[in-house]
């Protein structure tokens, strides 16, 4: 195949190969790599033209590994580039070559040969769609070396420029690994919004296979530091939470515990509503959330309707929690938590408040919260802008009323349904009524 059109060959070149390649060989050893180098081309150029592509593959490799056998990396170079731009040069005989090349990377006999050969090799696959996989490959490698020299930046920019999501002959999972590998960049370089574009790539329906549990292991762990920056604690939540139901994990004491008690913390972390209530009372559902007494005791104070007092908290799980890497108070961010810990211990304070009191003063409301009168209706106050609640507060008399007043037409539709019912109800008495009198003057007659 060349340009793209498939040619049929026209003679088999094969036996000269054969008697070539040992010549060639012979050759470099008595020192003459340029005259080798010679005799290979110019075969080379009558397989090419012939469409002989097991012939043309087996010269353009010969080639390389002759370079590669006297130490010559300057021609190897040389012979890498002026082989692929022979008019119409066979695409297998160029992915060969190209397979063969990468091989030596790894013997290379310092960082700049290395660092030129990585080079070469970029520029012959760019653009070419037969050797996406072997420029993917080589990309990472020059990434890494990149990373390791402490240039995070670039290294996260050279593996971006790919896009392998659109790679046809890449396998499946080598295509994930690149995509998580771009994703471990970007959030080193601290480029968030990047992180979330490039984790839309995975489908995580990939991730059910058990074979593929590593990857999934390495793609939630991601993510969990990218929504820790975005503080999304509901979505930490749920990411631990598909870490905790891994095989891998399951088997692993020690590791399912420490998931389940971060998916515990960041559940009563997360700003209350119907979606955060379900995960609430399915976590505490767990069986496995009973071997956590501690924990499992947390979690029921949120899913009773009890008040719960602060002071009580922090006495009996402040030690505790304080030692976690989520409430850790030498850290900023553990200090940042432990603040919202005692925001959502007043909201939880604040609906059951609401669920059993119709009115309530602002000087109770606050001895009820552990809380100044101010404290109390700022907090009240961010509950029913949510619209988590409804509240009114009469601040002359200091009086919070949690009764939901109705609206006049509703009052009118309410007041014409109940007359309606009372109607019914009138008209199927009286009808009873008749029927028993026409029985009663049936019954006297006979």
């Amino acid at each position: 195949m060349a340009d793209g059109k498939l040619e049929k060959m026209e003679k088999d070149y094969s036996p000269q190969v054969d008697v070539l390649i040992p010549e060639t060989e012979a050759l470099v050893k008595q020192g003459k790599l340029s005259v080798a180098l010679e005799k290979i081309l110019l075969l080379e150029k009558q397989a090419r033209n012939a469409a002989d592509q097991a012939s043309t593959g087996r010269l353009l490799v010969q080639a390389v590994k002759l370079c590669h056998q006297a130490g010559d990396w300057k021609a190897l170079n040389e012979q890498i580039i002026l082989l692929s731009k022979k008019h119409g040069q066979l695409k297998a005989a160029t992915t060969k070559m190209v397979q063969e090349a990468m091989s030596y990377l790894d013997t290379t006999p310092n960082k700049e040969a290395k660092l030129e050969l990585i080079d070469t090799l970029r520029t012959v696959t760019d653009g070419k769609i037969y050797v996406e996989v072997e420029r993917a490959r080589v990309t990472r490698m020059l990434s890494k070396i990149r990373e390791d020299e402490g240039k995070t930046t670039e290294a996260a920019d050279i593996l971006q420029e790919l896009q392998v999501e659109t790679f046809g002959s890449m396998d499946k999972r080598e295509k994930v690994d690149f995509i998580l590998e771009q994703m471990r960049l970007c959030l080193a370089k601290h480029d968030y919004v990047r992180t979330q574009i490039i984790s839309k790539k995975i489908n995580t329906k990939f991730f059910l296979e058990k074979e593929n549990e590593d990857l999934k292991l390495r793609y939630y762990d991601l993510m969990i530091q990218h929504a820790l920056h975005e503080g999304q604690h509901l979505n930490v939540h749920k990411f631990y939470k598909q870490i905790y139901d891994s095989e891998s994990i399951k088997l692993d004491d020690n590791k399912w515990k420490e998931a389940l008690q971060q998916a515990i913390l960041f559940i009563i972390l997360s700003p209350y509503d119907n979606e955060q209530s379900d995960l609430l009372h399915r976590i505490y559902q767990d069986p496995k959330t009973a071997d956590l007494p501690i924990y499992s005791e947390l979690v029921k104070l949120f899913v009773t309707d009890e008040l719960m007092r602060w002071p009580m908290i922090e006495d009996k799980y402040g030690e505790l929690l304080g030692k976690t890497s989520v409430f850790k108070k030498s850290a900023e961010d553990g200090q940042k938590r432990w603040k919202e810990l005692h925001h959502r211990v007043i909201e939880h304070n604040i609906r059951v408040i609401a669920k059993y009191y119709t009115r309530v003063s602002t000087k109770r409301l606050g001895q009820l919260l552990d809380l100044n009168e101010k404290d109390a209706e700022e907090s009240l106050s961010k509950l029913v802008v949510s619209k988590t609640i409804y509240a009114r507060i009469d601040r002359m008399a200091g009086i919070v009323s949690f009764q939901v007043k109705k609206d006049a037409n509703q009052t009118l539709n309410d007041w014409s349904s109940d007359i309606n019912s009372l109607l019914n109800l009138v008209e199927k008495t009286c009808h009873l009524i008749s029927k028993e009198e026409m029985v009663h003057s049936i019954a006297k007659v006979m």
